[in-house]
């Protein structure tokens, strides 16, 4: 078998990476371990930047009408933070658990004719100078199947990164916790019907936050003494939920089926390169980290959208030399901020006395507008910036801008004025940017004097200027590539 791109895994991070890739035109196949989607809650949230990413490309509507509910604004370790002050659509965190995103997105693989190959299991490859060469272990035993770029999106286990020899320093976890869907009786009427941010305060050194699902099931998150030193892939027992519950709420629920249960540490590890060679990391893959503030999943979607039209350009032969080097160089350092801010949300959530004080006094500070919209950002990924080096320094270089529809996968010369840009700056490289105006009414999102910017297919700007367009050039090609090719 031969393909474009193997992409190992189809959780969130893989099936979004073969959207990217299919929307581009490129060939791609997803190998997953897993016989069929396990139906285990797992992640629960799209938070902003990630939902402005998907309408973007037309994807999230058809999310929305699959959410169970609605968090306003986020949280960092149970801290309430005010994602409106950045002026997204999408002030609140949407709630749906992972299975529903995982079906969407592969649906959509159906029309670009990307095959996720199920019960198949990726044991080895090896790289050369033209592509790499994967043996996949399926009933039909191996198969070898050769692809100019292997993805590694197969969770914190990777087998990808192992096999590439990729450092992945951090440190092991130190608290484990765990998480579990299940049914409940509530005979005094307790239950949350609403989403509501959590609560850290257990009893006892313990605690047990829940959170509807729909369907008379709900999401239990718990950690106390019994969950401690325990292996991992140590079943989770009903006995250890119903002492959780009980610890927390007495005799006012009653457990009625645990559906599905697994444990979590807050290990947190980061894969030193996210690039070697033509094998490259995403997702749980390149960094693990405590579900704390609902990051993860949003990680992960990102690094693909990142990723996913670099990649399409090097298939193509149009990319320029280094251009595949900028994923590394933009998205390891947003995984970095991420385990960096979970280890600390980690701290705020230990049942001591001195970290409570602490507590108070990071609570006092995210309240000021400065404090939230620092963190607020961070959370929500809306104030992600990307190094554009060589570029002239404008305002909006780097950022994205939500709202202007790229559901082509290819750039975007976004211009107002009554003086366009010269048509033929562009002409050259019409094969892969789009040109349009903006809405007169509003201008140039966020323009900050900009005439016109330049929009890569993930939706950040790689050059803003003026109407004459003096440096647009450099920048079609330093993100598109020699027009010729």
């Amino acid at each position: 078998m031969e393909t474009d791109v193997i992409v190992a895994g189809a959780g969130p991070t893989g099936l979004m990476l073969a959207n990217e890739l299919g929307l581009a035109g490129i060939r791609a196949l997803v190998v997953e371990r897993l016989p069929a989607r396990s139906g285990q809650s797992k992640a629960l949230g799209l938070q902003p930047r990630t939902a402005e990413v998907l309408e973007m490309r037309g994807w999230l509507e058809p999310l929305h009408q699959r959410a169970v509910g609605r968090l306003e604004g986020g949280h960092f370790a149970g801290i309430p933070l005010d994602y409106g002050v950045f002026g997204t659509r999408f002030p609140y965190q949407i709630g749906i658990p992972q299975p529903r995103v995982e079906e969407y997105l592969e649906q959509r693989l159906a029309g670009y004719g990307i095959p996720v190959l199920r019960g198949r299991e990726l044991t080895g490859f090896r790289q050369d100078a033209s592509g790499v060469t994967v043996t996949v272990d399926g009933p039909e035993g191996p198969c070898p199947v050769r692809a100019a770029y292997l993805v590694g999106a197969d969770g914190s286990r990777s087998r990808v990164r192992k096999e590439l020899g990729v450092a992945f320093p951090g440190r092991d976890g130190r608290v484990s916790l765990a998480v579990a869907d299940v049914e409940l009786d509530d005979p005094g009427g307790i239950l949350p019907e609403d989403w509501q941010l959590p609560s850290f305060a257990g009893r006892d050194g313990g605690g047990a936050f829940l959170l509807p699902l729909g369907g008379g099931v709900h999401r239990m998150l718990f950690g106390g003494p019994e969950q401690q030193g325990l292996d991992r892939d140590a079943p989770v027992t009903e006995e250890e939920v119903r002492v959780a519950l009980h610890r927390e709420h007495g005799d006012a629920l009653r457990l009625k089926a645990v559906r599905w249960a697994s444990r979590f540490t807050d290990a947190s590890r980061q894969a030193a390169q996210y690039v070697v060679g033509r094998v490259l990391l995403a997702g749980d893959a390149a960094h693990i980290h405590l579900p704390a503030g609902g990051q993860g999943l949003n990680l992960g979607m990102q690094d693909a959208v990142n990723l996913g039209w670099k990649l399409a350009a090097c298939v193509r032969g149009r990319a320029p030399e280094d251009l595949l080097d900028t994923y590394h160089s933009e998205r390891h350092p947003v995984g970095a901020r991420v385990l960096e801010n979970t280890r600390a949300q980690g701290v705020l959530m230990l049942p001591d006395t001195d970290v409570q004080a602490l507590r108070s006094i990071v609570t006092g500070l995210l309240e000021t507008p400065e404090g939230n919209r620092r963190i607020a950002g961070m959370i929500s990924g809306l104030d992600i910036r990307y190094p554009m080096p060589g570029a002239p320094e404008h305002p909006l270089l780097g950022r994205h801008i939500a709202g202007v529809p790229l559901g082509t996968g290819r750039g975007l010369l976004l211009t107002s004025g009554a003086q366009p840009v010269p048509e033929a700056l562009i002409r050259p490289w019409q094969d892969r940017v789009d040109r349009t105006a903006a809405d007169p009414a509003t201008g140039i999102p966020g323009g900050a004097g900009a005439a016109a910017v330049l929009l890569r297919p993930d939706g950040h700007v790689c050059w803003a200027g003026p109407a004459d367009g003096e440096g647009l050039g450099a920048a079609l090609g330093r993100w598109f590539g020699d027009p010729q090719h």
